[in-house]
């Protein structure tokens, strides 16, 4: 079974195949994802390794753990479950375009709706 691994302190030059070609020294790489930044589209110094097996991901962060990869030390340890995040999906808060806080039935408009 797959087993899904936190990489940290990534250098911003660091690219997936660069990640993808490191890691497989450990076993085999399923899959890779760097994150990003939504605004500017530049790395945010982690990502997301999916390992073949759960042997391979122990022995990834055996060898890989507090190691220099492109002049930094990386981070390795197996990937949390993502959390829950308060607030999703009741809409943005600020950036509603005139909406001005009508939740989620419809409600009247905004304040700016009024003038």
């Amino acid at each position: 079974m797959a087993s899904k691994l936190f990489v940290g302190n990534l250098p911003f030059t660091a690219t997936e195949n660069d990640l993808q070609d490191y890691f497989a020294q450990a076993g085999a790489v399923i899959a890779v994802n760097i994150m990003q930044d939504r605004a500017t589209g530049r790395s945010r110094g982690f990502a997301f390794v999916e390992m073949g097996s759960q042997d391979d991901a122990t022995k990834a962060i055996t060898m890989f753990h507090q190691k220099d990869f492109q002049g930094r030390a990386l981070t390795v340890n197996e990937a949390r479950p993502r959390e829950e995040r308060p607030g999703g999906g009741g809409g943005g808060g600020g950036y509603g375009g005139g909406r001005g806080g009508g939740g989620g039935r419809g409600g009247g408009g905004g304040y700016r709706d009024r003038r």
